[in-house]
């Protein structure tokens, strides 16, 4: 709205021009034919002689209505021009706006547009002012004037060709840019292509061994892990007996273990415990392998000695390792927040032990399930039964040579 505006003032600024410039001609060419002609015959009727100005005056009241005619044409021909240029500059900001809107110029590029175009109209006012006071006095012609329009557009087209030039360089960089960064993604994706094919063909050869061979590797590894912390916890029990200890990462709890060792020999004697490590895969929690006569008894020392008083039983399972059966405890102090793990080995073929009911009652249950699923029989239970399977189940199903009675089940 404001371009228009704009628009429509320029061309009534334009015409009016137009029309006082047409006027002053007129009244000059008038002014100068008059006192040419008072010039070489005088004024009969008076006798005196007039000055210009009278006859410029004179001449136009009375000849205006026989100079009506040229005004008439000069004026309209001022205003065509005036019409063209205002085209001409319609047409320029048209153009300006088209770019603006495809990306090629900014709100900067327009306001500086604008802020020039006002100057340049300015500046040709001021030029058109200086052209119509020089007609005035007679020192501009028609020549001139056509002159000085020829130059105005042709400097003109110059700036428009310098505006073109600037926009197709910017175009031409933002191109260029487009296609580095193009380029830079189509490697990038390149790249992930190559690494998500080189990952595959390494899954497609790793699944060719076969399964066999994977759980064959992984049980070897298995194995492997627990020699080394059998080898290790040996280790570290031979030197808090005197022996010799197997450099290895100290652990934040061998304190503790040194010191159960220390209190269950001194008031059981050494041959109670069969082994005592630090358990790298349980938290390094101090465990301790005791006989399978000692069970019980180390077992009542762990809760009512003062400097151990283990009053809580948080874990209790079996497990079968084909060779032998295991029993493993876990028991916490909360007077001395302090934990230790109690394990037995008992003969596969008649697993029986004795029960920890009587030192802590929440050993209930967990022996219960350790008879119903694995066939380890606690003596001195209270109440043994098959709480998950019921008495006429046939078999115990965490034992590997487990074979369903029913096939069907």
């Amino acid at each position: 709205m404001d371009e228009e505006k704009d628009l429509a003032q320029r061309k009534k600024e334009a015409a009016e021009r137009a029309r006082q410039l047409a006027r002053e001609r007129l009244a000059a060419k008038q002014a100068a034919e008059q006192a040419k002609s008072a010039a070489d015959h005088g004024d009969t009727s008076t006798g005196e002689l007039k000055t210009p100005s009278d006859l410029s005056t004179h001449s136009v009241t009375e000849g205006s209505d026989a100079a009506q005619p040229s005004s008439a044409e000069e004026l309209a021909a001022a205003k065509k021009r005036a019409a063209e240029e205002a085209r001409a500059k319609a047409a320029e900001l048209r153009r300006q706006r088209e770019a603006a809107a495809t990306g090629g110029a900014t709100e900067e590029d327009l306001a500086a547009a604008k802020k020039k175009a006002a100057e340049e109209a300015r500046a040709k006012a001021a030029e058109l002012r200086r052209q119509r006071e020089a007609a005035a006095a007679g020192g501009t012609t028609e020549e001139d004037l056509e002159l000085a329009k020829k130059k105005a557009a042709a400097a003109a087209k110059a700036k428009a060709a310098a505006l073109a030039k600037q926009k197709a360089a910017a175009a031409g960089s933002d191109d260029e840019l487009a296609k580095k960064k193009a380029a830079a993604a189509a490697k990038a994706k390149a790249a992930a292509a190559a690494k998500a094919r080189a990952a595959a063909m390494a899954k497609q050869q790793g699944d060719g061994a076969g399964d066999d061979d994977t759980a064959k590797q992984k049980a070897a590894a298995a194995a492997k892990a627990k020699a080394a912390a059998a080898a290790r916890a040996k280790a570290k029990a031979a030197g808090a007996r005197g022996g010799t200890e197997q450099p290895s990462s100290p652990s934040p709890n061998d304190p503790l273990l040194q010191k159960y060792v220390r209190v269950i020999e001194e008031h059981l004697g050494p041959d109670v415990l069969e082994d005592a490590y630090i358990n790298r895969l349980a938290k390094d929690v101090p465990t301790l392998v005791v006989n399978k006569e000692a069970y019980y008894k180390v077992a009542e020392f762990l809760k009512y000695n003062e400097q151990l008083r283990f009053d809580y039983l948080s874990e209790l399972h079996g497990t079968d390792f084909q060779t032998h059966m295991e029993v493993y405890v876990h028991l916490y102090s909360y007077p001395k927040r302090q934990p230790v793990a109690l394990k037995v080995k008992i003969d596969r073929d008649n697993p029986e032990i004795d029960s920890l009911v009587p030192l802590w009652p929440g050993a209930n249950w967990p022996e219960c399930e350790a008879y119903d699923l694995l066939g380890i029989r606690f003596r001195g239970h209270p109440n043994l039964i098959r709480i998950f399977l019921g008495e006429q189940w046939v078999g115990h199903p965490l034992r590997k040579d487990y074979e369903p009675y029913d096939a069907e089940v």
